[in-house]
Order: structure tokens, then sequence, then C-alpha cells
């Protein structure tokens, strides 16, 4: 009898999502690929069978009776980077004041931004650490992470170089993405900004990055900003995403489909028009239901028809000091209590298709035959018990790269 590393048995479930290496839409998205009363096998990092009754030696034996087995959760929108709480801030939203509100007085980013700036490449890895290590308990194994809080190029620098440092020494891993175009930094016109993030910012930073990112919002940056600077991003190699339409419908989602996104997230108010091209070029809506959450706003982004529209959708927390929330599973019961996703849904957003948000989903994702063996066991009965069972840690056993954390 064969021997490998580790041997899961006996689960009530393997949600394998098991199917083409594209993002999943539509029916796809409810199609999980369950294997009852199912075995994994790993060895040396990667799955090596997956299916029912199997029979190897292994001195490492996982028993998940009664239990689910997933993929690990991938978080594709993260701002995990940055220094300071804003837990004052909650005052403010209680008596009112919008994200913009706060922003325009003078706090939200911008207190961020300068306790970013005065803070070592040392303090700001071990309060990442910190994030990342909660995150992994909850069940992510893989994460994209944001620059966005130095709005300069020195600290915009620092920021990635930080995740650079934690996706080596932390289990998580980390894909870096640059967003100098996160606000405009006091002092300086939109268009004098955009200039320097073209200019300065993206020659410097591209070799610390995978991807290129713009907040494009009504007082932020324009489509005719945001697009020359993704175009710039792309020159140097970095691929785009977007933070679309989240306040007001800029057209963000147009663009995303017209540049060749990988991905648009929030989508809060995007056009059925700019969702239809967005379903047209295969870009992913990332969707973020922690962030209206935290703000307390009833509106959240319209899933259902989004997921209906053709858009492949995943799910991200968004995690940032506006959103502070490192659970993925959290996400996966937003997405069904107050987006009207199924469970088969959520799963597959928070799983595969967020694999294909950050060009991961070749290694990741999916419980499949020669796949990087990133696992969960998570202690329910079915897979419709994790949105139905929440306030908890589901999360049993982190298996990542074949390792039992």
């Amino acid at each position: 009898m064969k021997a490998v590393d580790i041997l899961i048995k006996n689960a009530n479930e393997i949600v394998t999502l098991n199917g083409p290496n594209r993002p999943r839409k539509m029916k796809e998205m409810n199609e999980l690929s369950i294997i009852e009363n199912g075995s994994v096998a790993i060895d040396n990092g990667a799955i090596v069978d997956v299916g029912k009754n199997l029979t190897y030696n292994s001195d490492k034996i996982i028993n998940a009776k009664g239990k689910i087995v997933l993929p690990g959760f991938v978080d594709p929108h993260t701002h995990v980077v940055f220094a300071g709480s804003r837990e004052f801030e909650l005052d403010m939203k209680l008596k009112g004041l919008s994200y913009m509100d706060i922003l325009k007085s003078g706090g939200g980013i911008f207190y961020t931004v300068e306790k970013t700036r005065n803070a070592t490449k040392d303090q700001l890895i071990q309060q990442a650490k910190n994030r990342l290590d909660k995150m992994l308990r909850y069940g992510t194994t893989t994460c994209e992470a944001k620059s966005g809080y130095g709005l300069d190029t020195k600290t915009e620098l620092k920021i990635l170089e930080v995740n650079k440092k934690l996706n080596e020494s932390h289990p998580i891993d980390i894909l870096s993405t640059f967003l100098g175009a996160h606000a405009i930094p006091k002092g300086k016109s939109a268009d004098e900004y955009t200039n320097e993030i073209i200019e300065e910012m993206i020659p410097k930073i591209s070799h610390l990055s995978k991807f290129c990112d713009v907040f494009c919002e009504e007082g932020i940056f324009t489509v005719d900003q945001s697009k020359k600077i993704l175009e710039a991003g792309k020159t140097h190699g970095l691929i785009p995403k977007i933070h679309a339409d989240e306040i007001v419908d800029t057209g963000g989602a147009s663009l995303a489909a017209d540049i060749g996104a990988i991905s648009a997230d929030h989508l809060l108010m995007s056009s059925d028009d700019g969702l239809r091209k967005m379903a047209e070029k295969g870009v992913i809506g990332v969707l973020l239901p922690g962030t209206p959450f935290s703000l307390m706003q009833e509106l959240y982004a319209p899933a259902r028809k989004i997921i209906d529209m053709g858009v492949a959708v995943a799910l991200a927390t968004d995690l940032n000091p506006n959103c502070w929330v490192e659970n993925m599973q959290f996400m996966i019961q937003l997405g069904c209590l107050k987006m009207k996703m199924t469970p088969s849904e959520a799963i597959t957003a928070a799983t595969f298709n967020a694999a294909c948000a950050i060009d991961l989903s070749d290694r990741i994702g999916s419980v499949e035959v020669g796949k990087q063996a990133d696992i969960l066991v998570l202690d329910c009965p079915n897979h419709k018990h994790i949105p139905y069972h929440f306030g908890v840690n589901l999360v049993e056993k982190i298996i990542k790269n074949g390792v039992v954390l």
C-alpha cells in the first residue's frame, strides 16, 4: 500500500470545486462537485488523490467523520499593512457621517496615512503579522494585500517591501497590489498626483507588485485619471484591478471591461451596462459585504443581479482600518444573509473564484489532484452549515502546503 504524508478520511463532504480552470459564473457557481464520505491524500505538499474510501498508509491520518473538507479560503482584496486604529470613528458613523464626510473632515484614510508614514518596517510587519495570524485561524490560506496608505513613493515602497517580507515568513501566501491611487494626498491636485503615480511611483514599485489598483470614485480619481494610471501599470507588467462604483456610479465597471482588468471590486452602484460589459469581457466582480456592514449601510452590492447577469463573483474581506475583519467565513455568511447568494455560490466565491481574481486558480481554490494542498477541515456536517451557524470559528484544522498548522 502506497504511503502519503497525510490522509484525510471519512469526511461527510469533500467540497472539491472540481471543474474548468476558469472563473465560474451563473449556474456553475452552484456546482461544488461534492464527494460524500470522502478522502483526500496529500504528499510532498500537493493533493495526490481525492475520492471515496482511499487506501494509503500514512503517519498522519485525520478522521473527518461528521465534518467537511474544502479548499483554503482565498481573500482577494485586503489592505493588511497599515498602522493605527480608527475605532474613534464609530461615534461619527453612529451620528450619520458618511465615509466621504469623515474623509473631507480630515479623518479617515489621512489619519491612517500619517500613522503608516511614521511607522517603521518592523512595526508594520508585527501589526500585519497579527492580522495574518487571525486570518489564518479563520481559514484564509492565500490573500492579496494592497499598498495605499503611503500616498508617497517612500511609504508605498515601504508597504510593498513589508508585504514581501511577510510573504517570505508567514504561512499565508501574499500577492501584492500597488494602490498608490487610493486618495489624493493633501496639498496636491488630482492631476498632479496622477502624474506622480505614473512618472515616479509605478516605475519604482513595479518589481514588488503583481497588480495595479485605483480608487475610481467621485471626488477621488476620475475614469480618465484611473485609465491613465492602469495603462501605465500595464506597460510595467502590472495587471489592472479597480475599486469601482462603491459610492456612486462613475463608470468604473465599464472601465474595468475596457482596460482588461482581472477584477472590479465593490460594485454597489454599477450600471447594468457596466455589468454586462464585465460579463462579456470576463472581469471578475469582487464583492466586499464587510464594508457596508461596517459602515452600517442598508445597501449592499446586488450579488443576485450581478451573478444572474453572468459576472463571475468572488468574495473578500476588504480588511482595512475602516472595515477591520479577518474572517472569510463571515463574508460567506454576509453574502448569503445580506446579498441573497446561495451557500454554494458564496463558497465558490470565497475559494475558486477568489483564486481566479488573483490569477492563481491553476494552483489553489479547489481540492483537485496536482494542486497545492491548502485544505480546511470544518466542524460542521455539510457546506450549508457555514452561513447557517455564524458568530463562531468553524475551522478545526488548517493544512497549508501539505503541512498541518
